[in-house]
Protein backbone atom coordinates (compact mmCIF):
# COMPACT_ATOMS: atom_id res chain seq x y z
CA UNK A 1 0.00 0.00 0.00
CA UNK A 2 2.70 2.36 1.03
CA UNK A 3 4.92 2.05 -1.99
CA UNK A 4 1.60 2.07 -4.01
CA UNK A 5 1.11 5.69 -2.93
CA UNK A 6 4.82 6.50 -3.23
CA UNK A 7 4.35 5.02 -6.98
CA UNK A 8 1.27 7.30 -7.27
CA UNK A 9 2.75 10.25 -5.65
CA UNK A 10 5.62 10.42 -8.21
CA UNK A 11 3.36 9.96 -11.02
CA UNK A 12 1.77 13.13 -10.01
CA UNK A 13 4.61 15.02 -9.13
CA UNK A 14 5.38 13.62 -12.90
CA UNK A 15 2.32 15.07 -14.43
CA UNK A 16 2.13 18.16 -12.42
CA UNK A 17 5.63 19.33 -13.88
CA UNK A 18 4.48 18.11 -17.03
CA UNK A 19 0.91 20.48 -16.91
CA UNK A 20 3.43 23.65 -15.36
CA UNK A 21 5.58 22.61 -18.44
CA UNK A 22 2.83 22.24 -21.17
CA UNK A 23 1.51 25.67 -19.25
CA UNK A 24 4.48 27.51 -19.68
CA UNK A 25 4.52 26.35 -23.83
CA UNK A 26 1.37 27.64 -24.33
CA UNK A 27 2.20 30.98 -22.61
CA UNK A 28 4.94 31.23 -24.80
CA UNK A 29 2.96 29.94 -27.97
CA UNK A 30 0.23 32.89 -27.24
CA UNK A 31 2.95 35.58 -26.55
CA UNK A 32 4.90 34.76 -29.79
CA UNK A 33 1.59 34.97 -31.26
CA UNK A 34 0.91 38.20 -30.19
CA UNK A 35 4.55 38.89 -31.37
CA UNK A 36 3.78 37.55 -34.26
CA UNK A 37 0.64 39.94 -35.06
CA UNK A 38 2.50 42.98 -33.69
CA UNK A 39 5.30 42.92 -35.63
CA UNK A 40 3.41 41.83 -39.14
CA UNK A 41 1.74 45.04 -38.64
CA UNK A 42 4.89 47.23 -37.61
CA UNK A 43 7.02 45.51 -40.65
CA UNK A 44 3.44 46.22 -43.08
CA UNK A 45 3.65 50.03 -41.66
CA UNK A 46 7.44 50.46 -42.32
CA UNK A 47 6.96 48.70 -45.92
CA UNK A 48 4.42 51.55 -46.64
CA UNK A 49 6.71 54.21 -45.15
CA UNK A 50 9.99 52.76 -47.41
CA UNK A 51 7.80 53.00 -50.68
CA UNK A 52 6.07 55.90 -49.95
CA UNK A 53 9.63 57.18 -49.70
CA UNK A 54 10.36 55.92 -53.08
CA UNK A 55 7.28 57.43 -54.53
CA UNK A 56 8.46 60.25 -52.76
CA UNK A 57 12.18 60.45 -54.45
CA UNK A 58 10.36 59.49 -57.77
CA UNK A 59 8.50 62.30 -57.44
CA UNK A 60 10.82 64.49 -56.74
CA UNK A 61 13.21 63.58 -59.59
CA UNK A 62 10.76 63.64 -62.19
CA UNK A 63 9.93 66.92 -61.16
CA UNK A 64 13.10 68.38 -61.39
CA UNK A 65 13.28 66.19 -65.06
CA UNK A 66 10.49 67.94 -66.38
CA UNK A 67 11.83 71.39 -64.87
CA UNK A 68 15.37 70.86 -67.13
CA UNK A 69 13.04 70.02 -69.80
CA UNK A 70 11.22 73.01 -69.07
CA UNK A 71 13.93 75.28 -68.82
CA UNK A 72 16.31 73.77 -72.14
CA UNK A 73 12.79 74.75 -73.66
CA UNK A 74 12.76 78.13 -73.00
CA UNK A 75 16.43 78.90 -73.68
CA UNK A 76 16.08 77.33 -76.76
CA UNK A 77 12.88 79.11 -77.61
CA UNK A 78 14.49 82.40 -76.85
CA UNK A 79 17.39 81.93 -78.57
CA UNK A 80 15.26 81.36 -82.16
CA UNK A 81 13.21 84.13 -81.30
CA UNK A 82 16.14 86.26 -80.63
CA UNK A 83 17.69 85.13 -84.00
CA UNK A 84 14.38 85.77 -85.78
CA UNK A 85 13.59 88.79 -84.08
CA UNK A 86 17.29 90.29 -85.53
CA UNK A 87 16.68 88.54 -89.11
CA UNK A 88 13.47 90.31 -89.34
CA UNK A 89 15.28 93.62 -88.74
CA UNK A 90 17.90 92.69 -91.19
CA UNK A 91 15.21 91.64 -94.07
CA UNK A 92 13.37 94.99 -93.56
CA UNK A 93 16.39 97.05 -94.07
CA UNK A 94 17.55 95.28 -97.17
CA UNK A 95 14.22 95.62 -98.53
CA UNK A 96 14.30 99.31 -97.97
CA UNK A 97 17.60 99.26 -99.40
CA UNK A 98 16.51 97.25 -102.23
CA UNK A 99 13.81 99.49 -103.07
CA UNK A 100 16.04 102.54 -103.09
CA UNK A 101 18.82 101.04 -104.92
CA UNK A 102 16.18 100.41 -107.53
CA UNK A 103 14.95 103.83 -108.02
CA UNK A 104 18.16 105.05 -108.34
CA UNK A 105 17.99 103.27 -111.59
CA UNK A 106 15.86 105.60 -113.02
CA UNK A 107 18.18 108.66 -112.25
CA UNK A 108 19.03 110.70 -115.31
CA UNK A 109 20.97 112.90 -113.81
CA UNK A 110 24.88 111.95 -113.76
CA UNK A 111 25.89 113.78 -110.61
CA UNK A 112 22.31 112.60 -108.80
CA UNK A 113 23.08 109.04 -110.04
CA UNK A 114 26.83 108.84 -108.83
CA UNK A 115 25.86 110.30 -104.95
CA UNK A 116 23.03 107.78 -104.92
CA UNK A 117 25.27 105.00 -106.30
CA UNK A 118 27.70 105.90 -103.34
CA UNK A 119 25.31 106.05 -100.78
CA UNK A 120 23.66 102.69 -102.40
CA UNK A 121 27.41 101.33 -101.50
CA UNK A 122 27.96 102.83 -98.29
CA UNK A 123 24.83 101.02 -97.27
CA UNK A 124 25.43 98.11 -98.34
CA UNK A 125 28.26 97.75 -96.63
CA UNK A 126 27.46 98.45 -93.47
CA UNK A 127 23.77 96.33 -93.57
CA UNK A 128 22.72 94.02 -91.00
CA UNK A 129 22.17 91.67 -93.63
CA UNK A 130 25.74 91.03 -94.75
CA UNK A 131 26.99 90.51 -91.21
CA UNK A 132 24.12 88.66 -89.68
CA UNK A 133 24.64 84.84 -89.08
CA UNK A 134 22.21 82.50 -91.31
CA UNK A 135 22.82 79.63 -88.60
CA UNK A 136 20.81 78.78 -86.15
CA UNK A 137 22.29 79.49 -82.78
CA UNK A 138 20.06 76.20 -80.80
CA UNK A 139 19.08 72.97 -82.93
CA UNK A 140 15.65 71.49 -82.17
CA UNK A 141 17.13 68.52 -81.26
CA UNK A 142 16.24 67.71 -77.30
CA UNK A 143 17.46 64.00 -77.80
CA UNK A 144 20.06 64.92 -74.54
CA UNK A 145 17.17 65.39 -72.12
CA UNK A 146 15.81 61.62 -73.20
CA UNK A 147 15.42 58.95 -70.38
CA UNK A 148 16.07 55.18 -70.12
CA UNK A 149 15.09 53.79 -67.07
CA UNK A 150 15.32 50.13 -68.02
CA UNK A 151 17.87 49.47 -65.54
CA UNK A 152 16.21 51.25 -62.91
CA UNK A 153 13.04 49.12 -63.70
CA UNK A 154 15.09 46.23 -63.58
CA UNK A 155 16.52 47.22 -60.58
CA UNK A 156 13.31 47.89 -58.56
CA UNK A 157 11.99 44.56 -59.64
CA UNK A 158 14.96 43.13 -57.97
CA UNK A 159 14.33 44.61 -54.91
CA UNK A 160 13.77 41.90 -51.65
CA UNK A 161 13.84 41.72 -48.03
CA UNK A 162 17.14 42.34 -45.92
CA UNK A 163 19.58 39.54 -45.46
CA UNK A 164 19.16 38.52 -42.24
CA UNK A 165 21.57 36.69 -39.70
CA UNK A 166 21.30 33.48 -38.51
CA UNK A 167 20.37 32.66 -35.07
CA UNK A 168 23.88 31.91 -32.69
CA UNK A 169 24.63 29.29 -31.04
CA UNK A 170 25.35 29.53 -27.33
CA UNK A 171 27.59 26.56 -25.89
CA UNK A 172 26.66 26.06 -22.38
CA UNK A 173 30.01 24.08 -22.46
CA UNK A 174 32.24 27.10 -22.86
CA UNK A 175 30.09 29.31 -20.56
CA UNK A 176 31.67 29.80 -17.16
CA UNK A 177 29.75 31.07 -13.87
CA UNK A 178 32.71 32.06 -11.12
CA UNK A 179 33.23 34.59 -8.50
CA UNK A 180 30.13 36.20 -9.62
CA UNK A 181 30.72 36.58 -12.94
CA UNK A 182 29.05 34.94 -15.72
CA UNK A 183 30.79 34.22 -19.17
CA UNK A 184 28.83 33.67 -21.93
CA UNK A 185 29.76 32.11 -25.13
CA UNK A 186 28.77 31.24 -28.13
CA UNK A 187 28.86 30.74 -31.85
CA UNK A 188 27.41 31.46 -35.54
CA UNK A 189 25.84 28.14 -37.40
CA UNK A 190 27.93 29.26 -40.79
CA UNK A 191 30.27 32.03 -41.25
CA UNK A 192 28.60 35.62 -41.80
CA UNK A 193 31.24 38.27 -42.57
CA UNK A 194 28.57 40.63 -43.19
CA UNK A 195 27.67 40.78 -39.16
CA UNK A 196 28.41 44.25 -37.40
CA UNK A 197 27.75 43.59 -33.61
CA UNK A 198 25.30 41.01 -31.61
CA UNK A 199 22.98 41.64 -28.97
CA UNK A 200 23.02 39.90 -25.63
CA UNK A 201 20.23 39.43 -23.03
CA UNK A 202 19.70 38.34 -19.74
CA UNK A 203 17.56 38.14 -16.94
CA UNK A 204 17.20 36.52 -13.48
CA UNK A 205 14.95 33.82 -12.69
CA UNK A 206 14.04 30.95 -10.32
CA UNK A 207 12.80 28.69 -13.22
CA UNK A 208 15.19 25.51 -14.61
CA UNK A 209 14.31 24.58 -17.92
CA UNK A 210 13.25 27.01 -20.50
CA UNK A 211 12.46 30.83 -20.05
CA UNK A 212 8.77 31.79 -18.74
CA UNK A 213 6.71 34.72 -20.18
CA UNK A 214 4.57 34.89 -17.15
CA UNK A 215 5.76 36.33 -13.51
CA UNK A 216 9.34 37.12 -15.08
CA UNK A 217 11.59 40.15 -14.99
CA UNK A 218 12.23 41.69 -17.79
CA UNK A 219 15.45 41.03 -20.46
CA UNK A 220 18.46 43.22 -19.75
CA UNK A 221 19.93 44.44 -23.29
CA UNK A 222 23.86 44.41 -23.82
CA UNK A 223 24.32 46.22 -27.59
CA UNK A 224 27.39 46.36 -29.95
CA UNK A 225 29.31 43.29 -28.71
CA UNK A 226 31.84 43.18 -31.49
CA UNK A 227 33.30 39.45 -30.78
CA UNK A 228 31.61 35.90 -29.74
CA UNK A 229 31.83 36.55 -25.97
CA UNK A 230 31.14 38.42 -23.22
CA UNK A 231 31.58 38.37 -19.54
CA UNK A 232 28.84 40.55 -17.08
CA UNK A 233 30.97 40.60 -13.74
CA UNK A 234 30.32 42.24 -10.35
CA UNK A 235 26.80 39.94 -10.25
CA UNK A 236 25.00 40.09 -6.84
CA UNK A 237 23.69 36.03 -7.53
CA UNK A 238 20.14 36.65 -5.51
CA UNK A 239 18.31 34.04 -7.97
CA UNK A 240 18.49 30.23 -8.72
CA UNK A 241 19.26 31.22 -12.64
CA UNK A 242 19.96 33.08 -15.17
CA UNK A 243 18.47 32.75 -18.70
CA UNK A 244 20.66 34.41 -21.32
CA UNK A 245 20.02 34.95 -25.20
CA UNK A 246 22.05 36.52 -28.10
CA UNK A 247 21.17 37.54 -31.35
CA UNK A 248 23.46 38.55 -34.21
CA UNK A 249 23.40 42.29 -36.49
CA UNK A 250 24.28 43.93 -39.43
CA UNK A 251 24.12 47.15 -40.60
CA UNK A 252 20.42 47.02 -41.67
CA UNK A 253 18.90 44.26 -39.36
CA UNK A 254 19.14 41.99 -36.39
CA UNK A 255 18.55 38.48 -36.56
CA UNK A 256 16.89 35.73 -34.73
CA UNK A 257 17.54 35.36 -31.01
CA UNK A 258 19.66 32.23 -29.95
CA UNK A 259 18.17 29.28 -28.20
CA UNK A 260 17.82 30.38 -24.69
CA UNK A 261 20.25 29.30 -21.95
CA UNK A 262 20.00 28.75 -18.58
CA UNK A 263 22.96 28.77 -16.13
CA UNK A 264 22.76 28.05 -12.27
CA UNK A 265 23.90 31.11 -10.18
CA UNK A 266 22.25 29.95 -6.59
CA UNK A 267 24.06 31.67 -3.69
CA UNK A 268 23.35 32.37 -0.26
CA UNK A 269 21.32 35.54 0.47
CA UNK A 270 20.38 36.66 3.69
CA UNK A 271 19.41 39.91 5.43
CA UNK A 272 19.56 40.85 9.39
CA UNK A 273 16.92 39.92 11.80
CA UNK A 274 15.89 43.05 13.15
CA UNK A 275 12.92 41.29 15.04
CA UNK A 276 15.57 39.57 17.39
CA UNK A 277 18.62 42.30 17.24
CA UNK A 278 19.28 44.46 20.29
CA UNK A 279 17.37 47.30 20.87
CA UNK A 280 20.58 49.27 20.74
CA UNK A 281 20.68 48.42 17.26
CA UNK A 282 19.83 50.17 14.24
CA UNK A 283 18.97 46.98 11.48
CA UNK A 284 18.20 47.49 7.58
CA UNK A 285 18.33 44.53 5.93
CA UNK A 286 21.93 44.14 5.08
CA UNK A 287 23.19 47.57 7.67
CA UNK A 288 23.30 47.52 11.24
CA UNK A 289 24.44 50.39 12.96
CA UNK A 290 25.07 51.19 16.80
CA UNK A 291 21.86 53.08 18.19
CA UNK A 292 22.60 54.35 21.87
CA UNK A 293 19.11 55.46 21.87
CA UNK A 294 17.83 52.92 19.97
CA UNK A 295 15.26 51.05 22.37
CA UNK A 296 13.51 53.85 23.95
CA UNK A 297 11.43 55.07 21.40
CA UNK A 298 10.91 51.14 19.75
CA UNK A 299 10.01 49.62 22.85
CA UNK A 300 6.19 49.80 22.35
CA UNK A 301 6.54 48.81 18.66
CA UNK A 302 8.97 46.02 19.35
CA UNK A 303 6.82 43.98 21.84
CA UNK A 304 3.96 44.03 19.80
CA UNK A 305 5.77 42.50 17.01
CA UNK A 306 7.47 40.46 19.51
CA UNK A 307 3.94 39.38 20.74
CA UNK A 308 2.77 38.06 17.69
CA UNK A 309 6.16 35.92 16.86
CA UNK A 310 6.98 37.34 13.76
CA UNK A 311 10.62 36.42 13.37
CA UNK A 312 11.47 34.31 10.21
CA UNK A 313 14.31 32.44 9.57
CA UNK A 314 15.19 30.86 6.22
CA UNK A 315 16.16 27.34 6.12
CA UNK A 316 18.86 25.56 3.79
CA UNK A 317 17.46 22.36 2.64
CA UNK A 318 19.89 19.53 1.81
CA UNK A 319 23.14 19.66 0.27
CA UNK A 320 22.40 19.90 -3.94
CA UNK A 321 24.70 18.83 -6.95
CA UNK A 322 26.30 22.11 -7.29
CA UNK A 323 27.12 22.37 -3.43
CA UNK A 324 24.98 25.50 -2.70
CA UNK A 325 21.38 24.97 -1.23
CA UNK A 326 18.69 26.95 -2.20
CA UNK A 327 17.51 28.78 1.01
CA UNK A 328 13.37 28.23 1.57
CA UNK A 329 12.28 30.57 4.20
CA UNK A 330 9.95 29.37 7.23
CA UNK A 331 7.81 30.85 9.89
CA UNK A 332 8.89 30.55 13.79
CA UNK A 333 5.79 28.00 13.91
CA UNK A 334 7.74 25.71 12.24
CA UNK A 335 10.58 25.45 14.18
CA UNK A 336 11.36 22.91 16.97
CA UNK A 337 10.37 24.04 20.42
CA UNK A 338 14.15 24.68 21.57
CA UNK A 339 14.66 27.34 18.81
CA UNK A 340 14.61 30.52 20.20
CA UNK A 341 11.56 32.93 19.46
CA UNK A 342 11.34 36.72 19.36
CA UNK A 343 10.26 36.87 22.86
CA UNK A 344 14.21 36.34 23.42
CA UNK A 345 15.32 39.64 21.66
CA UNK A 346 19.17 40.04 22.41
CA UNK A 347 19.55 42.39 25.73
CA UNK A 348 22.00 43.57 28.34
CA UNK A 349 25.41 43.39 26.58
CA UNK A 350 25.07 41.27 23.58
CA UNK A 351 24.77 44.10 20.84
CA UNK A 352 24.13 41.33 18.45
CA UNK A 353 22.15 40.63 15.29
CA UNK A 354 21.60 37.32 13.38
CA UNK A 355 21.17 36.29 9.76
CA UNK A 356 17.49 35.25 8.84
CA UNK A 357 19.08 32.32 7.12
CA UNK A 358 19.77 29.22 8.57
CA UNK A 359 22.47 27.31 6.89
CA UNK A 360 21.99 23.16 7.21
CA UNK A 361 24.10 22.19 4.27
CA UNK A 362 26.64 23.12 1.94
CA UNK A 363 29.83 25.68 1.37
CA UNK A 364 29.25 29.55 1.75
CA UNK A 365 30.58 33.03 1.65
CA UNK A 366 29.55 36.79 2.56
CA UNK A 367 31.68 40.35 3.69
CA UNK A 368 31.29 42.32 6.10
CA UNK A 369 32.69 45.85 5.91
CA UNK A 370 33.11 47.99 8.75
CA UNK A 371 32.29 51.61 9.63
CA UNK A 372 36.07 53.48 10.07
CA UNK A 373 35.13 54.68 13.00
CA UNK A 374 33.51 51.53 14.46
CA UNK A 375 35.00 50.53 18.17
CA UNK A 376 33.84 47.15 18.50
CA UNK A 377 32.52 44.61 16.38
CA UNK A 378 32.40 40.29 15.96
CA UNK A 379 31.88 38.47 12.59
CA UNK A 380 31.08 34.78 12.63
CA UNK A 381 28.08 32.24 13.22
CA UNK A 382 26.23 31.02 16.30
CA UNK A 383 23.68 27.99 16.73
CA UNK A 384 19.69 28.97 16.78
CA UNK A 385 20.36 28.40 20.16
CA UNK A 386 22.38 31.31 21.25
CA UNK A 387 20.79 32.91 24.21
CA UNK A 388 19.87 36.43 24.55
CA UNK A 389 22.49 37.39 27.25
CA UNK A 390 24.78 35.44 25.27
CA UNK A 391 27.98 37.40 22.89
CA UNK A 392 29.47 36.00 19.96
CA UNK A 393 32.65 33.80 20.80
CA UNK A 394 31.58 33.38 24.57
CA UNK A 395 29.77 30.05 24.08
CA UNK A 396 30.29 26.88 22.82
CA UNK A 397 27.50 27.39 20.42
CA UNK A 398 29.41 30.64 18.74
CA UNK A 399 32.13 31.31 16.48
CA UNK A 400 33.75 34.62 15.51
CA UNK A 401 36.90 36.63 15.01
CA UNK A 402 36.80 40.37 17.12
CA UNK A 403 38.03 43.64 16.32
CA UNK A 404 38.47 46.03 18.81
CA UNK A 405 39.70 49.56 18.32
CA UNK A 406 38.66 51.07 21.62
CA UNK A 407 41.70 51.73 24.79
CA UNK A 408 43.53 49.53 22.91
CA UNK A 409 43.91 47.81 19.77
CA UNK A 410 43.27 44.15 19.49
CA UNK A 411 42.39 41.30 16.97
CA UNK A 412 40.99 37.84 17.86
CA UNK A 413 39.36 34.56 17.24
CA UNK A 414 36.92 33.90 19.84
CA UNK A 415 35.08 30.66 20.69
CA UNK A 416 33.82 29.19 23.81
CA UNK A 417 35.03 32.19 25.78
CA UNK A 418 38.87 31.39 24.36
CA UNK A 419 40.49 33.78 22.66
CA UNK A 420 43.63 33.44 19.77
CA UNK A 421 45.04 36.63 19.39
CA UNK A 422 45.93 37.06 15.66
CA UNK A 423 49.07 38.67 14.13
CA UNK A 424 47.77 40.07 11.08
CA UNK A 425 46.63 43.62 10.05
CA UNK A 426 42.47 44.29 10.35
CA UNK A 427 41.71 44.48 6.43
CA UNK A 428 39.08 46.92 5.10
CA UNK A 429 36.73 44.60 4.72
CA UNK A 430 36.11 40.94 5.65
CA UNK A 431 35.31 37.81 3.85
CA UNK A 432 33.55 35.17 5.84
CA UNK A 433 33.58 31.17 4.48
CA UNK A 434 31.39 28.78 5.93
CA UNK A 435 31.73 24.78 4.68
CA UNK A 436 28.49 23.31 6.89
CA UNK A 437 29.66 19.52 5.97
CA UNK A 438 32.95 19.94 6.39
CA UNK A 439 33.10 21.43 10.06
CA UNK A 440 35.24 24.98 9.13
CA UNK A 441 34.42 28.06 9.08
CA UNK A 442 37.57 30.73 7.79
CA UNK A 443 38.03 34.63 7.33
CA UNK A 444 39.85 36.20 4.90
CA UNK A 445 41.11 39.52 3.75
CA UNK A 446 38.01 40.07 1.28
CA UNK A 447 40.37 42.08 -1.40
CA UNK A 448 43.56 40.12 -1.03
CA UNK A 449 42.18 36.29 -0.46
CA UNK A 450 44.42 35.93 2.81
CA UNK A 451 43.31 33.64 5.05
CA UNK A 452 42.87 35.21 8.77
CA UNK A 453 41.76 32.39 10.55
CA UNK A 454 39.93 29.35 10.41
CA UNK A 455 38.18 27.15 13.08
CA UNK A 456 37.88 23.55 12.65
CA UNK A 457 34.80 21.41 14.03
CA UNK A 458 31.76 19.66 13.79
CA UNK A 459 28.71 21.28 13.36
CA UNK A 460 25.27 19.50 14.88
CA UNK A 461 22.83 21.99 14.80
CA UNK A 462 21.96 24.83 12.03
CA UNK A 463 24.15 28.05 12.03
CA UNK A 464 23.02 31.57 11.53
CA UNK A 465 25.60 34.20 10.86
CA UNK A 466 26.07 36.53 13.60
CA UNK A 467 27.45 39.96 14.17
CA UNK A 468 27.85 42.36 17.17
CA UNK A 469 28.46 46.14 16.78
CA UNK A 470 29.09 48.45 19.24
CA UNK A 471 29.53 52.50 18.59
CA UNK A 472 29.79 52.39 15.17
CA UNK A 473 28.26 49.71 11.55
CA UNK A 474 28.25 47.44 9.48
CA UNK A 475 27.45 46.59 5.92
CA UNK A 476 27.14 42.98 4.45
CA UNK A 477 27.25 41.77 1.24
CA UNK A 478 25.45 38.53 0.32
CA UNK A 479 24.49 36.60 -2.52
CA UNK A 480 27.64 35.86 -3.58
CA UNK A 481 29.65 32.77 -4.82
CA UNK A 482 33.28 31.15 -2.90
CA UNK A 483 35.43 32.72 -4.68
CA UNK A 484 37.76 30.95 -6.48
CA UNK A 485 40.86 32.12 -5.07
CA UNK A 486 39.24 30.97 -1.68
CA UNK A 487 38.33 27.48 -3.23
CA UNK A 488 42.06 26.91 -3.65
CA UNK A 489 43.50 28.23 -0.54
CA UNK A 490 40.86 25.61 1.13
CA UNK A 491 42.71 22.63 -0.65
CA UNK A 492 46.56 24.20 1.10
CA UNK A 493 45.64 25.79 4.41
CA UNK A 494 49.09 26.03 6.42
CA UNK A 495 50.11 26.50 9.65
CA UNK A 496 47.48 29.52 9.91
CA UNK A 497 44.80 27.47 10.33
CA UNK A 498 43.70 27.29 13.79
CA UNK A 499 40.68 25.03 15.30
CA UNK A 500 38.12 24.93 17.91
CA UNK A 501 40.07 23.15 20.24
CA UNK A 502 43.15 24.88 19.86
CA UNK A 503 41.41 27.71 21.81
CA UNK A 504 41.32 25.55 25.08
CA UNK A 505 44.92 26.62 26.38
CA UNK A 506 44.28 30.32 25.47
CA UNK A 507 43.34 33.04 28.02
CA UNK A 508 39.59 33.06 28.96
CA UNK A 509 38.53 36.61 28.36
Amino acid sequence: MDSQKEALQRIISTLANKNDEIQNFIDTLNHTLKGVQANSSNILSELDEEFDSLYSILDEVKEGMINSIKQEQTRKSQELQSQISQCNNALENSEELLEFATRSLDIKEPEEFSKAARQIKDRVTMASAFRLSLKPKVSDNMTHLMVDFSQERQMLQTLKFLPVPKAPEIDPVECLVADNSVTVAWRMPEEDNKIDHFILEHRKTNFDGLPRVKDEQCWEIIDNIKGTEYTLSGLKFDSKYMNFRVRACNKAVAGEYSDPVTLETKALNFNLDNSSSHLNLKVEDTCVEWDPTGGKGQESKIKGKENKGSVHVTSLKKHTRSGTPSPKRTSVGSRPPAVRGSRDRFTGESYTVLGDTAIESGQHYWEVKAQKDCKSYSVGVAYKTLGKFDQLGKTNTSWCIHVNNWLQNTFAAKHNNKVKALDVTVPEKIGVFCDFDGGQLSFYDANSKQLLYSFKTKFTQPLLPGFMVWCGGLSLSTGMQVPSAVRTLQKSENGMTGSASSLNNVVTQ
